[in-house]
This record gives C-alpha cells, structure tokens and sequence, in this order.
C-alpha cells in the first residue's frame, strides 16, 4: 500500500473516486489532490473528507496544460510521495486544437507534455519514492466500435511523433476523437521509455477502460456529445464497452498496490471491450513494444520542454 499519494484531476470523476478508494486503506497517509481550481478542489476535499471520514487530504494547485505551474507544484511539496496518479487529460477542453505557449495542441499538453514535466521535476527532486501510474486509454491501441482508429504511422521517427505533438499530423482541420488516440500513444510509449531510464521506480499506464461519470466528452461538438450522454450510456455497458466509475477508479488502485503490474507495460481491457479484466496492451497493438518508438516518441516530447 502507499502511504502518499499526488493525484492530478483530483476535484471530480476517475481523480476523485481513486482519492476516495486510496483514503479507505489502512495505511494511507496523505493524499494529494492536484487540481487547476482551488474552488473545485475545495469543494471536493470537503465532500472526500465527509465521505471517507478521514482528514488525509491536501490541496496542491495546478494546471497540468501550464508547466511553469507544474513545476512550482512540485517545488510546494514539502516532502516526497511515493505514488504519482497521472489522470488529468481528456479531450482537451473546448480549445483542445489550440496551440500553448510550448508549441504543442492543448489536447497533447493536458494529456501528456505537463504529465512529462511533473514526473520528471518530481523525480529529479527526489520526490517520488516508488510508483507513477499513467491513465492510458484502448484509443492508443484503437477502439473499432468506438470508431477510434489505430494510430497509423508511417515511420515512427522523431519527427513523426513530433507532429503529433503540434498538431500538424492532423491536418489544417483537428477532431478531438481522432488526434486522441495518437496522443495516448505517444504518452504510453513515453512510460515505457522513462520506466527503462529509472529501474527502481515502477512506472505503468493504466486504461481505467470504458468509464461513466468523467465527464471526458463534455467537449465533444453538441450532437455527439448528445448521442454519447442520451444514446451511448444506456446501450455501451450491453457490449462491455463501458462501467461504473468506481470500477474504472479501482484499476489505477490495483496498478498502485499490486506489484504484479510490471513497469513499463501498459494495461487494458481485452481486444473487443472497454471493461473487465485487463491485459497487456502490446499483445494487442505491437508497436507499443518497440524500443526504438518508445525513446523516438520520448526524444520527441523533450524537444518541446525547455
């Protein structure tokens, strides 16, 4: 079990529940809520506490898009945590397609590129003792019922990833549910790159699978998001592509505290399914094996972090 953990997007859906579940451990010491609004995190460290009964929960402001807020998170924490939960992303906000102030798509900056910076500032500091948990998504493997294609890349070079991370891999035009995948991709292949940098820490990508009550397609453009929410909830838990937040939440706990989940392996649901038990992705979806993508993709992602 860990005794302290920093979880980003803390304040509501997979964040939160994974909050409460880790709080209801013996042995959970301090749980770190990592959210961009101080308002929201508030609110949600309040109803954490009346939930749980337990008074283990701080506060720590950031914005995962903004590494200058990023790394003045890590440079607030007082003292190390053994876990980090990587969860912030989705699809990137209304201005997902938006390029930040690092060159990259806003999309590619929540989901990856601020998780990158935290990570490493928290392992060059020596604040993070043992475990990072990434939330993956099947979309990096591709979701034919979903309608997410795999990513289909021509060469895998350095500077292939690079237009994923710009946003020029997409063309002038960017759909959120088609530059996803990729994004996840390239952040999965990143784990297993740094998790052959730092043996002693256990790095694994997690997919929380096909989850209720995120809030992940709030962004979405008004009719999809309206098929998904009145259409998609009801008939997708039929076909295993979707369950209960508590579920999705209770795979990153189990990828914290069983050491079964080996490093650098990202995990997922079966072939046809966003839920139950979870396998190795690369079973699926070799590419996500290759050395030589794992470390294109990271020397890619580093070309963006000054």
């Amino acid at each position: 079990m860990m005794k302290s953990i920093l979880i980003t997007g803390a304040n509501g859906g997979l964040g939160k529940e994974c909050a409460r579940q880790l709080a209801l451990q013996a042995g959970t010491e301090r749980i770190y809520l990592a959210c961009r609004n101080e308002e929201r995190a508030k609110a949600a460290k309040l109803a954490l506490e009346e939930s749980t009964g337990k008074s283990v929960f701080e506060i720590v402001l950031m914005d995962v898009s903004n590494l200058n807020s990023v790394r003045s998170a890590v440079e607030s924490l007082d003292e190390p945590v053994e876990a980090l939960v990587m969860n912030a992303g989705g699809m990137g906000g209304k201005n997902f397609g938006d390029k930040t102030v690092d060159g990259v798509l806003q999309l590619f900056a929540v989901n990856v590129l601020g998780h990158v910076v935290l990570a490493e500032e928290l392992l060059k500091a020596k604040k993070l003792t043992k475990m990072a948990l990434y939330a993956g998504s099947e979309a990096a493997r591709g979701v034919p019922k979903m309608g997410m294609k795999r990513p289909e890349l021509k060469t895998s070079s350095v500077n292939e990833f690079e237009s994923i991370c710009d946003g020029s891999f997409f063309g002038k035009k960017i759909d959120p549910m088609v530059a996803y995948g990729p994004v996840k991709y390239m952040a999965a292949l990143w784990m297993s790159s740094i998790a052959r940098k730092y043996p002693d820490i256990r790095f694994v990508t997690m997919s929380p699978g096909g989850t209720s009550g995120t809030g992940v397609m709030n962004d979405l453009p008004p009719f999809m998001k309206f098929m998904f929410t009145h259409v998609g909830l009801r008939l997708m838990p039929m076909f295993g592509l979707m369950h209960k937040l508590e579920e999705g939440a209770k795979r990153y706990v189990d990828g914290l505290n069983d050491e079964s989940y080996k490093s650098g392996v990202f995990y997922g649901s079966k072939k046809s399914v966003l839920t139950g038990p979870t396998i190795d992705q690369g079973t699926i979806f070799d590419d996500l094996n290759n050395k030589t993508f794992q470390d294109n993709a990271n020397e890619a992602i580093h070309r963006f972090i000054k």
